[in-house]
């Protein structure tokens, strides 16, 4: 064997040793999450509902909020099938209900170690649709309900030096996609507020990781609440959030993040439509503002009515009969269990 083949070799065989080492290292930052108390905002529907029973299989214990009662129930009942779950009403847009939520999971499982900032509305409609109030709304319950449930379980987190939020963002942040103009500020601002934390909170043993979804198949639109040309505006988004092409398997999606929960990860980013629309705002943000204004006038204009209409009164008449079946289908599945 000559000298180059022999240097091929041993670098080759570095190389190996070095990527064996890599794994053996991120494994060990693993970390059982085995008794663990975990709370979940919206967790009776959707992602949720998918990350409490994945967390409920891991051994957690897990609590979970909604403001719906009879979907609380519903969820509870299908979490209890793999673990130990707690559930109770909460509107995470009323200061007393969160701490009176915390105060009680406290006092049944003991101080929470891991809190999920899951809890969302969806507005989508043109911007000469929204009044300041629908910014205000979606701003409540997506930024600062998030704040809310935080500084409720700070103290506890800074007292024992140990914790972990994580917050649900989404790829609206940095990307403010046209007709979701009030869910990508509030999504921006939970953001902004995540990455603060995560680096003032490292010195308490916080750790804090934000979670940037894209589009997930969660039954989400029915959900929703759309204005302007509302049954357009439904039909186009849930063509968007059911389609293969655009979106992410949910119960894939909870898996990652239960992942960067036990390694601790300061962030990830989910579907890869997302994390190249993420590179390419870095690259060529103006290529990017370009692309987003040819979209915009590919939806719908809007019929100039302010009225709110609810997804659940519109999903009926999506013209497309596959996508049709497959939200119904994702929408019982993450709303009244199997």
């Amino acid at each position: 064997m000559s000298n180059r083949e022999t240097k091929s070799t041993r670098w080759w065989l570095a190389g190996v040793g070095l990527a064996y080492w890599g794994v053996q290292a991120l494994r060990a930052r693993t970390r059982s999450l085995h008794g663990k108390v975990v709370l979940i905002t919206g967790g009776s529907r959707g992602l949720g509902l998918i990350l409490a029973r994945q967390l409920a299989q891991d051994g957690c214990r897990v609590a979970i909020c909604a403001r719906d009662a009879q979907e609380l129930t519903r969820a509870q009942d299908d979490i209890q099938r793999f673990g130990i779950v707690e559930a109770q009403t909460c509107d995470v847009t009323d200061a007393e209900q969160v701490r009176t939520w915390i105060a009680s999971v406290t006092e049944r499982f003991g101080p929470p170690d891991i809190v999920i900032n899951n809890a969302g509305v969806m507005l989508v409609g043109p911007v000469q649709t929204m009044g300041l109030a629908d910014f205000q709304s979606v701003m409540e319950t997506n930024f600062w309900g998030a704040l809310r449930v935080i500084w409720a379980v700070l103290p506890q987190m800074r007292e024992r030096r140990g914790g972990q939020i994580v917050n649900i963002a989404s790829i609206g942040g940095p990307l403010a996609m046209p007709h979701l103009l009030a869910y990508d500020c509030a999504k921006a601002a939970l953001r902004s507020l995540s990455e603060g934390l995560n680096a003032e909170l490292a010195r308490d043993g916080i750790a804090v990781t934000t979670v940037i979804p894209g589009l997930m198949r969660t039954g989400s639109p029915v959900h929703g609440e759309f204005k302007g040309d509302a049954q357009r505006e439904f039909d186009w988004f849930s063509f968007s959030a059911m389609s293969h092409l655009s979106s992410m398997d949910a119960e894939r999606a909870g898996q990652r993040i239960v992942r960067a929960i036990k390694q601790r990860e300061s962030e990830v980013v989910l579907t890869w439509q997302a994390k190249l629309g993420s590179v390419a705002q870095g690259v060529l943000p103006s290529v990017v503002m370009a692309a987003f204004r040819v979209l915009n006038q590919l939806l719908p204009a809007g019929d100039g009515s302010l009225n709110t209409q609810a997804g659940k009164s519109l999903s009926s008449s999506l013209p497309i009969a596959g996508i049709k079946d497959r939200l119904a289908r994702n929408a019982a599945q993450f709303n009244e269990g199997p």
